[in-house]
């Protein structure tokens, strides 16, 4: 355990369906970091990965204001993904992130919430490759790769790849906002 992020709160924003590793993970590695982890959800009372992973939700996304937290970690799952990107309140959420600066970790199909967004143009990422085509067609460029940082925005492409995600997510929650993080 360190104190790389101590005083830092960090959302995770995911409803039913997550991929349970890619929010217990990062979890635990912002939590050991020193940070507060919090889950924004649209649903209430707790959320199930799709593994049976129960996690409590401590805030609704429709009350949650980027403005109080440091970071943003999206959970992957096409559950997840799906629903949440339908949801006005946690689209605006993620994206309110972005027009802050503030770093950005997103796995999986998590960037469909950031496709919804319209976050991800000009942006370079990668993600579950089912979804090469609509980051194409939004205008990142994707690249088939573990981790890809882009000025605060971290992304990976599977469970597979947590150990180098959660490396680099503390290492840009630490460094804190990015100028060139834009929505």
């Amino acid at each position: 355990m360190t104190d790389t992020l101590s005083g830092k709160r960090v959302a995770f924003l995911a409803t039913d369906g997550y991929e349970d590793s890619e929010l217990t993970s990062p979890w635990q590695a912002v939590t050991d970091a020193g940070a507060t982890a919090v889950l924004v959800s649209p649903a209430s009372g707790s959320i199930e990965g799709k593994n049976g992973h129960e996690q409590p939700v401590d805030l609704a996304s429709d009350a949650a204001d980027a403005a109080d937290f440091d970071a943003l970690v999206l959970p992957g799952g096409v559950v997840n993904a799906d629903h949440l990107r339908m949801d006005e309140a946690s689209v605006a959420f993620a994206k309110a992130f972005f027009a802050q600066h503030k770093p950005v970790g997103a796995i999986c199909h998590a960037a469909w919430t950031l496709v919804e967004g319209d976050v991800v143009r000009g942006r370079t990422l990668t993600s579950y490759p089912s979804l090469t085509t609509d980051l194409r067609n939004a205008g990142a460029t994707w690249v088939d790769e573990e981790v890809v940082v882009d000025e605060g925005f971290v992304t990976s492409r599977t469970p597979d790849d947590l150990p180098a995600f959660n490396a680099k997510l503390i290492e840009e929650f630490a460094e804190g906002k990015h100028a060139k993080q834009t929505a």
